[in-house]
């Protein structure tokens, strides 16, 4: 995990679909984009995931011992309610940044919205247009990403207040 967090995303993508094949793995570029990528956000991710968990006090582990739950139900009625709602700004950030970090899978072949973009100028000699449009519609849907996670994390905080 380690590894994957201390490389760079396309140094990953780079040896995933162009060296393994020499060690006989050969994986279809989209897949092996999908893989990588999902891989790499997953380490981050995980990181969140423990810290969120490990945010939890040990008093409320041992509260949900105490009342002789089972695993289970420490998971799902006392660990999680508490771990979740301080994870999500971050899980959000990450969503976002797997979602611009997409346009490096065009680096190995895979016909992404930037892939498209780059073959279309390349056949136009055209590059503002295409690459702009890429960009608005990359920051449209990071936008739209990002709001859609602040109210995510109002209605939880909400919803926490109430009950």
């Amino acid at each position: 995990m380690e590894a994957a967090r201390r490389t760079p995303l396309l140094i990953q993508l780079f040896f995933a679909f162009y060296v393994l094949p020499e060690v006989g793995l050969r994986l279809d570029a989209v897949v092996c984009g999908v893989l990588v990528l999902g891989l790499h956000v997953g380490c981050y991710m995980a990181e969140v995931y423990r810290a969120g968990i490990d945010g939890v006090s040990r008093g409320q582990w041992e509260a949900a011992r105490a009342l002789n739950y089972s695993m289970y139900r420490q998971w799902t009625e006392v660990v999680l309610p508490q771990a979740i709602p301080p994870m999500i700004p971050a899980l959000g950030n990450y969503l976002i940044l797997m979602f611009k970090e997409s346009a490096l899978l065009s680096a190995i072949a895979v016909l992404d919205l930037m892939g498209e973009a780059r073959v279309f100028s390349n056949e136009s000699y055209r590059y503002v247009e295409p690459m702009t449009l890429v960009g608005v519609f990359y920051l449209a849907i990071s936008i739209s990403s990002a709001i859609a996670i602040r109210y995510l994390e109002y209605r939880i905080s909400r919803s926490r207040k109430l009950s």
